[in-house]
C-alpha cells in the first residue's frame, strides 16, 4: 500500500501499545491535527483499540522486549523494514530501546529518516555487563544516522555524548514525555493529620523502581507511626529480570506493612486518595508518575539521582533521599509526616507551580513538531 493520501506520514514505535496511549496520545493528536497520518506501531496488547479514538492507524509488530537473543531481534529488524516498505513513512519516531535501535535502523535503510527519545536507559545500563555494552554499540550505529534525538534528562544526553553514542549536534532536551497540566489538576488534600497519611508508590514491580526499600522503610515508620498507610499501584512484570513476584508482593500485604492497589487505567483516583506520592527508583529518563503527582498537588519524596532529581526541589516540593537507602527513605517520608495538612497543600502548591512552569506536555509536542515539519517541509515530495 503506497501513500493513498497527500498527507505526510508519521510513524510512531513503541515496547507497548498500553505506552502509546498513556504517554503519547498528546503528540499524536497534534500530529493529526497538523494535518500528518500517524501510525503506530507496537505488539497488540488491550490498548491497541484505543489508538483509533485517539487518531492513529494501529499496526502490530511482534516484539521481546526483554530478549536478548540475536536471531529475534534480527526478525524484528526485518519486520520493521518490511512494514515500513508497505507504509512508507516520511518520518519514524521511536521510543524504548528495541524501537530506537531496530525501527531505526530498518528506517535509515530505506532512507527514511529518524527521530529517536532516550527515555531513561533502564536495567542495561544500571547494571554494567556485556549486554550493556552490546546496546551500548547498538545505540551507537543506531544513532549514528538519526535526524535527532531527544533526551530526558541532561545526565543521560552527557552520557551518550561522553561515550561517543550520538553525535552533540543532533541531540536536544525535552521534560521528560511532559504532563497534560489540564488532566492533571490540584485536588483537594485528605485534611489527614500527618501520623495517618497515605504514602503511594506508582511503578512496574520492578526491584529497580525501589519497591524493596518502600516496603522496609514503611516497616520502619509503621513501628513508630501504626496508623501510617502504604499503597503500591502498578504492573506486576513478570517478563522483566529485575520483576517482583506475586507471591512476593501477597507476602506483604499479608504481613500488613503495605497494600496493593493492583493496576489502573487513569492514576488520578488512585493519586487524589494519597497523602504523598513515593518513588525511590534507582534510575529514571523523567518519571511521569511524579510529574502526574506534582501536577495533581501532591508532595513527593524520590531518590537524589538521574531523571528523578529534575521534578524535586529539596525541601520545596517534596524530598530527596539516597538510592537504595530505605532509612534514608524512611527519613524523607518522615519528614512528610510532620507535615500539617495545609503544610502539605503549600508543598503541593510549589510542585503544581513546577509542573506548569517546565513540564508542560505542550513544549514538548512543540519540540517534535519543529523537528518533524523541518524534516517533512524539506521532504514531503520523497514518496
Amino acid at each position: 500500500m503506497n501513500h493513498t493520501s497527500s498527507k505526510p506520514r508519521v510513524m510512531i514505535a513503541l515496547n507497548l501499545a498500553w505506552n502509546l496511549v498513556n504517554f503519547r496520545a498528546g503528540l499524536i493528536r497534534a500530529l493529526v491535527t497538523h494535518g500528518y497520518e500517524v501510525v503506530a506501531v507496537a505488539p497488540r496488547d488491550s490498548y491497541a483499540e484505543k489508538l483509533a479514538d485517539i487518531g492513529a492507524r494501529f499496526v502490530e509488530i511482534p516484539m521481546d522486549n526483554g530478549g536478548t537473543n540475536p536471531w529475534r531481534d534480527f526478525l524484528l529488524w526485518w519486520r520493521f523494514r518490511r512494514l515500513m516498505k508497505i507504509e512508507r513513512p516520511d518520518v519514524f519516531l521511536g521510543y524504548t530501546v528495541k524501537p530506537n535501535v531496530y525501527g531505526s535502523l530498518a528506517a535509515q535503510s530505506l532512507g527514511i529518516p529518524s527521530i529517536n527519545n532516550i527515555a531513561g536507559l533502564g536495567a542495561v545500563f544500571i547494571r554494567r555487563s556485556v549486554v550493556t555494552s552490546i546496546v551500548r554499540g547498538l545505540y551507537r550505529v543506531a544513532l549514528a544516522r538519526s535526524s535527532h534525538v531527544f533526551f530526558q534528562n541532561s545526565d543521560d544526553r552527557q552520557l551518550f555524548v561522553d561515550a561517543k553514542l550520538v553525535s552533540p549536534a543532533i541531540v536536544s532536551l525535552i521534560p521528560g514525555s511532559g504532563i497534560d497540566i489540564e488532566r492533571f489538576s490540584p485536588v483537594p488534600d485528605s485534611g489527614r493529620p500527618g501520623e495517618h497519611a497515605c504514602f503511594l508508590l506508582i511503578a512496574r514491580m520492578l526491584w529497580d523502581k525501589g519497591v524493596g526499600e518502600f516496603v522496609e522503610a514503611a516497616r520502619l515508620l509503621k513501628r513508630q507511626y501504626p496508623q501510617l498507610r502504604f499503597a503500591i499501584l502498578g504492573f506486576l512484570d513478570v517478563r522483566n529480570p529485575a520483576a517482583i513476584t506475586r507471591s512476593e508482593v501477597d507476602a506483604w500485604v499479608r504481613e500488613g506493612v503495605v497494600e496493593y492497589w493492583g493496576t489502573s487505567d487513569d492514576v488520578r483516583a488512585e493519586i487524589a486518595m494519597a497523602d504523598c506520592v513515593v518513588l525511590p527508583s534507582y534510575r529514571e529518563g523523567t518519571p511521569r508518575t511524579l510529574l502526574e503527582a506534582a501536577a495533581m498537588g501532591k508532595p513527593l519524596v524520590t531518590t537524589d539521582t538521574v531523571g528523578c532529581r529534575e521534578v524535586v526541589d529539596n525541601g520545596a516540593n517534596g524530598y530527596l533521599c539516597e538510592v537504595g537507602d530505605a532509612d534514608s527513605l524512611a527519613g524523607a517520608m518522615e519528614k512528610i509526616v510532620s507535615l500539617t495538612p495545609d503544610g502539605r497543600v503549600a508543598m503541593g502548591q510549589v510542585g503544581r507551580n513546577k509542573m506548569v512552569r517546565q513540564f508542560d506536555e505542550r513544549k514538548v509536542i512543540e519540540a517534535y513538531l519543529d523537528v518533524i515539519n523541518g524534516l517533512c517541509g524539506a521532504d514531503s515530495s520523497r514518496f
